[in-house]
């Protein structure tokens, strides 16, 4: 640990911050990996072998991707080296693989550690396939954002992507005991704040180390309280992004909360993507989208009041605006559903773009010249409220296609009247053409 800081310009005596102190020494000491790291695991049976292949690690910020990297050049006996995309540029990059090249012909294999490797651009990304495929290097990519969206494609093929999880109650408690274990004191923090602790750490373990070590240094006797703990330590906003994956992922679990007609699902996920900063109008208009492909003829006020809270929300803005949002949430999440026409009208869609080129029957045409009537327009039309029951049961579509039927109500909510009616209408209109 000394020669990391002496070669970084610091020295020893040097104050190191707690989680640098606490960076685990082997695989088996990193916490909530073991899905990866176990003997068992994929990683984990690399270093067993100590044969690497190169591989993406993606996960969210603290979740160990730098300290793995790491033990894993340890484990199998490369070289580590490091750069960060954030700081390095191309002549760093011509460096590290020369100084890859040279280690190879000694017979010293060496592990290509990129920190936030999306933030190269697609043709730096290029760069790495010859010397990846040539074994130079074995390249260890770290990376916050999902891959299949960020890398290119032929990198992806070059390695394998491994998922890390956001540290869980367990994994970030065990990280205080080792905190503790280390400065020979416990935390001053009653049970209760100490379970908000954790949970201010949001799944990020170097931010619960940075919590921890600010605890330690305070100097007070009296364990704190949750509201005193509040006073001391700010709890940092989640983690989202607004135009890059998480702001994808909340949008789809608040809508497929709403189809699986779970309110209370639907209002957490909507919590979530407002305190995550979100852009409201950007809400109300999945929401609308919902009304219309979810809900339907089963529930047709529903679009009225999707819309309805849009037009709240324009009026009234944050925060009194965000209860419209949360109540058509639940008016949607609520409601009975059904996807009948939106399946209709797709299939209408494809019946048009397959017979496109035919005109409508000649009866329903308008007729406003002597010609037009000489050739048959409008001849036999029955104007339906004229006829009993006002269904004259003629047939709407082109002369030369078939009856379709694209539009199937589910028989939910209003959509049970809707498919009463129709039904009746389709037999009174067999009974007519038979």
């Amino acid at each position: 640990m000394a020669d990391l800081f002496e070669a970084a310009g610091l020295t020893p005596q040097a104050p190191i911050p707690l989680a640098e102190r606490l960076r685990p020494m082997g695989l088996e000491d990193v916490q909530g990996q073991d899905h990866l790291l176990s003997a068992d695991g994929p990683i984990g049976r690399m270093a067993q072998a100590r044969r690497l292949s190169s591989m993406i690690l993606w996960g969210p910020p603290g979740t160990g991707k730098t300290t793995i990297a790491r033990l894993l050049a340890k484990a199998a006996g490369y070289e580590f080296q490091q750069l960060s995309a954030v700081f390095s540029g191309v002549a760093d990059l011509k460096k590290a693989f020369e100084q890859a090249r040279v280690r190879r012909q000694a017979g010293q294999s060496t592990l290509l550690f990129v920190d936030e490797i999306h933030r190269f651009n697609r043709a730096q990304q290029d760069g790495f396939l010859p010397f990846v495929e040539e074994g130079i290097v074995t390249l260890v990519g770290a990376t916050t954002e999902n891959p299949s969206f960020e890398l290119n494609g032929a990198l992806l093929s070059r390695c394998q992507v491994y998922v890390l999880r956001r540290l869980d109650d367990a994994a970030l408690e065990a990280l205080l005991v080792r905190a503790e274990a280390l400065e020979g004191r416990p935390l001053p923090l009653t049970s209760e704040a100490r379970q908000t602790l954790v949970a201010m750490a949001d799944g990020d373990g170097r931010y619960l180390l940075t919590l921890a070590e600010t605890l330690l240094t305070i100097g007070t006797s009296t364990p704190l309280d949750t509201a005193a703990l509040g006073q001391i330590l700010q709890k940092r906003r989640p983690a989202y992004d607004k135009d890059r994956e998480g702001h994808y992922n909340l949008i789809s679990a608040l809508h497929k909360s709403i189809r699986g007609s779970d309110p209370d699902a639907a209002l957490y996920w909507l919590a979530r993507m407002l305190d995550g900063g979100e852009d409201p109008l950007f809400i109300a208009r999945r929401l609308v989208r919902t009304a219309m492909e979810d809900i339907g003829e089963a529930d047709p006020m529903a679009l009225v009041l999707a819309n309805a809270a849009k037009e709240t929300y324009d009026f009234l803005g944050s925060p009194e605006g965000d209860l419209a949002l949360a109540q058509v949430v639940v008016h949607l999440a609520a409601a009975p559903k059904s996807n009948a026409v939106y399946k209709a009208f797709s299939a209408a869609r494809k019946a048009a773009r397959e017979t496109g080129s035919l005109s409508p029957p000649a009866h329903i045409l308008n007729a406003p010249t002597r010609l037009m009537k000489d050739l048959g327009y409008g001849q036999g039309y029955a104007y339906d409220h004229d006829v009993a029951g006002g269904f004259s049961g003629q047939s709407y579509f082109p002369e030369g296609m078939s009856r379709r039927k694209f539009y199937d109500p589910r028989g939910e909510g209003a959509e049970a009247r809707i498919r009463e009616r129709l039904d009746r209408w389709s037999q009174a209109r067999n009974e007519r053409n038979s």
